[in-house]
């Protein structure tokens, strides 16, 4: 009831002010100011405001709103930690984990001859010289060796 009370006075002082604004002649302002005027009314008229009061006035609304943000919470908490654990999850191709104190991985793959050297252009000339061309089934197993070591 009290609610309603204040919609309607809230409705009365805008037109009010939507008809002082027409006599100053700003009658697109007034039309404007009317019409936001009327929309508390509306809503009283159409029961949403009844409504909205039960709802704020509720403990039981405020419950179970609590029991929807914690089942929010949970649904987020238990995501966290499936994705957690994925990152961490080794792969179906990985090796498995050395065991502490066991030989740790080589440095350099088993299918490469030595190590690279890089592209600069100091050392050896023979260090610069490009390598024959590989074989139609070998020219991406160097690469392939690269995305091993580094465990991709």
């Amino acid at each position: 009831m009290l609610a309603e009370t204040i919609c309607s006075a809230v409705s009365a002082a805008g037109l009010g002010i939507a008809a002082l604004t027409a006599y100053r002649k700003r009658f697109l302002a007034a039309t404007r100011i009317a019409a936001y005027a009327l929309v508390p009314v509306g809503l009283v008229l159409t029961g949403v405001v009844q409504w909205a009061t039960e709802v704020v006035f509720k403990p039981t609304v405020w419950a179970g709103f609590g029991l929807l943000g914690l089942a929010w919470l949970l649904f987020a908490t238990t995501r966290a930690v499936e994705r957690r654990r994925l990152a961490k999850a080794p792969g179906p191709d990985a090796p498995p984990e050395p065991v502490r104190g066991g030989p740790a991985r080589p440095a350099v793959a088993p299918a490469a001859s030595r190590p690279a050297t890089g592209t600069g252009t100091g050392g050896r000339p023979e260090d610069r010289r490009q390598p024959p061309a590989a074989a139609a089934g070998d020219d991406f197993s160097d690469i392939e060796a690269i995305l091993k070591k580094h465990g991709i």
